[in-house]
């Protein structure tokens, strides 16, 4: 009967009728799951949890033999199973950081690991504060906000804890669209009880299945989180397969993960299936400029050569330079597409197949209608004098083209249907 009630317990997590579960710390390194390890978790929800991560060392239990599964899990014990989670333990009892891990991280992460934690030595500390180790790197690292927490000894509560894990995800992978994430977290009965700034962070953890809400249909602010729970917490930060599946009434929205300023990803959701066509067809489109071009978000910049693309990239460059001679970009959130080509010697003919390119996909058979407009305005453009904005319809679009700085012609696509007013 017990084994019975177990399975059924663990079966409800998965499907979302109880709790999301979480995780705390381990040391010991025995079989995995064996039964009566602790004299408290026999029956537990999250029983074959704890004595997996506990069996892995990332959590121990306490000197009586009991693990405390429903006690509040502090700062500082949260930080430490976080950071143990990312690595394997060896036969000599030594541990390194998962090569998953590591190739996870921006290349300024991993030079701090090489670098400034080279001797890293992943236990706790024997002379002051014990989980002082694991703060300043997760401080460096950038997995949390320092100033947040003025005491590690503090329990933290569901908001926390999702706070925690949006800045793991920007640094390990990627955060899903900010659009995307609120509408799958709608839901949540006491979602606007957090602030804005908590809503993010609650919205991201939901969308990313790593936490969810009561059976009642509440997230949980300001209830602490369980050593239990921040345990399945972290197991599903590190193993996907245990996510939880997005709501199914989501699922067919138009989304794509992309690569963003910074070097790492980000889920865009896109209004409509023909903008997200267009954007994929914008990385064919740099590609037929070699490899002078960068993709990052919903920009497409295109370079002169080689030295104008590593120079717009150097993160020494001055904020007023501009090394890219023509973009090409959409903007989901107001579904309008763009070209914006720089006035210069050669800029036309280099661009003019990548810009054709990305024309064809949006307008279809009325490209060659939009091509002599484009001509047009750049040969009046280029003729020298003030440019003013003009517009014009073109099948299923309106264009404007403008010159806001005097330097470059900007073509603005918006759909009629949904064309923004001024």
């Amino acid at each position: 009967m017990r084994r019975t009630r177990t399975l059924l317990l663990a079966l409800a997590l998965t499907t979302g009728l109880c709790q999301l579960a979480e995780g705390v710390r381990v040391v010991a390194a025995s079989s995995i799951e064996t039964p009566g390890r602790f004299t408290d978790t026999a029956g537990h929800w999250a029983e074959p949890t704890i004595n997996r991560l506990v069996a892995e060392g990332i959590l121990d239990g306490y000197p009586d033999g009991t693990f405390r599964p429903n006690e509040p899990v502090s700062a500082d014990q949260f930080l430490k199973i976080l950071l143990l989670s990312f690595t394997d333990r060896h036969q000599n009892g030594e541990r390194s950081w998962k090569e998953s891990f590591i190739q996870s991280l921006s290349a300024a992460n991993r030079n701090i690991l090489r670098q400034d934690y080279r001797d890293f030595s992943f236990a706790p500390s024997t002379v002051g504060y014990w989980a002082k180790p694991y703060i300043d790197l997760a401080g460096d690292l950038h997995l949390m906000n320092l100033s947040v927490f003025p005491d590690f000894k503090q329990k933290l509560n569901r908001e926390q804890v999702a706070e925690l894990l949006y800045y793991t995800l920007k640094e390990t992978e990627y955060l899903e669209d900010a659009d995307y994430s609120r509408k799958l977290s709608n839901g949540i009965g006491d979602l606007r009880s957090a602030n804005e700034r908590q809503q993010k962070f609650i919205a991201e953890s939901f969308a990313k299945g790593i936490m969810e809400g009561y059976p009642n249909g509440y997230f949980g602010v300001g209830v602490t989180v369980t050593r239990a729970e921040s345990l399945t917490i972290v197991e599903r930060l590190i193993d996907k397969s245990k996510r939880i599946e997005p709501s199914a009434s989501h699922t067919g929205l138009h989304t794509l993960v992309v690569p963003t300023k910074d070097g790492s990803y980000k889920r865009i959701v896109f209004p409509n299936e023909a903008m997200k066509r267009a954007y994929g067809v914008m990385e064919e489109a740099g590609k037929l400029r070699g490899t002078n071009y960068d993709l990052e978000e919903t920009t497409l910049r295109l370079f002169k050569d080689a030295e104008a693309k590593s120079k717009a990239l150097s993160p020494n460059k001055n904020p007023g330079d501009v090394w890219d001679e023509a973009s090409l970009w959409v903007e989901p959130k107001y579904d309008t597409y763009g070209i914006t080509i720089r006035l210069q010697e050669g800029v036309l003919a280099r661009n003019l197949e990548p810009i054709k390119r990305f024309v064809n996909e949006v307008f279809g058979y009325d490209a060659a209608k939009f091509d002599s407009w484009f001509d047009a305005m750049y040969a009046q453009k280029e003729s020298g004098g003030a440019f003013e904005t003009q517009s014009v319809a073109i099948g299923a679009y309106t264009i404007e083209a403008s010159s806001p700085d005097n330097v470059s012609l900007v073509f603005s696509i918006v759909p009629q249907a949904t064309k923004v007013q001024k």
